[in-house]
């Protein structure tokens, strides 16, 4: 499995970088179909976007290294980020708190904005753990080559390591993803007047999946000898439910 796709000028360029890059332009492409949809300002969304997207690499960069200190011994290790090492969970913090601040300061509703957004952040998860499987990371525990020959022969020769087979989590959680993404579309289109509904959902749905998921990783970043990932996704299945009651109690209450 060769992780670089081409070289420019002599620098290696990733698949990694490229399955990111092209998971951003697809959230774009559903955040600007679903906000025509729901007669939103994708304009706005754009300039939100200019303002999260470089908070939410710092923060899936910054999250990942803070767990994993020990393996970075200078500023340039830190934000060498071609080789993979980030983590989901610091993207999505740092993302949607800036994000949160830009609609403060712009004055328009947070969760109105973010439910026709969040569809296209799960599609672009899904997306960007086919970048995992050709750094051959985020992979699980080893399997049997009884077990892996139940799967296309790309994925067997991807998670074939230095002799050993290993469970394709990376794939477990993209079919995951794309399942939520369409669950979140028909919520979208479903509870039209119900701000947050889809967030909401979206933390639910993504946290439930990633806590099974997690427990057969074996890179897991650890705190207190718990599987961090674990942690933040029972919290966010807790925020989320709280973000679901709270707009439908909302809606109740302007009816």
């Amino acid at each position: 499995m060769n992780p670089v796709a081409f070289e420019v000028f002599g620098q290696p360029i990733r698949w990694y970088g490229i399955i990111i890059a092209g998971g951003v332009l697809v959230a774009f492409l559903v955040s600007y179909l679903l906000s025509k949809k729901k007669k939103l300002d994708f304009d706005l969304i754009i300039d939100g976007f200019l303002w999260s997207f470089p908070f939410a690499i710092i923060g899936a960069r910054l999250y990942y290294v803070a767990f994993e200190y020990k393996n970075y011994h200078s500023f340039m290790d830190v934000i060498n980020i071609r080789n993979g090492g980030m983590a989901i969970h610091g993207g999505l913090i740092g993302g949607l708190v800036v994000a949160y601040i830009f609609t403060r300061v712009r004055k328009v509703n947070f969760f109105e904005y973010i439910d026709v957004i969040m569809p296209g952040v799960i599609l672009a998860q899904a997306i960007g753990r086919w970048g995992n499987f050709m750094n051959q990371e985020a992979h699980g525990g080893p399997v049997t080559e009884a077990f892996i020959s139940k799967f296309p022969e790309f994925i067997q020769n991807g998670m074939l390591i230095k002799g050993t087979y290993y469970h394709p989590t990376f794939l477990y959680e993209s079919i995951w993803d794309l399942l939520v993404f369409v669950i979140l579309v028909f919520i979208l289109y479903k509870k039209k007047k119900q701000h947050g509904i889809v967030i909401g959902s979206y933390m639910i749905l993504y946290s439930l999946g990633r806590f099974f998921i997690e427990g057969l990783r074996t890179d897991s970043l650890m705190i207190l000898g718990l599987r961090t990932a674990q942690l933040i996704s029972i919290a966010g299945i807790v925020f989320g439910i709280i973000i679901i009651i709270m707009s439908v109690r909302k809606t109740k209450k302007e009816v």
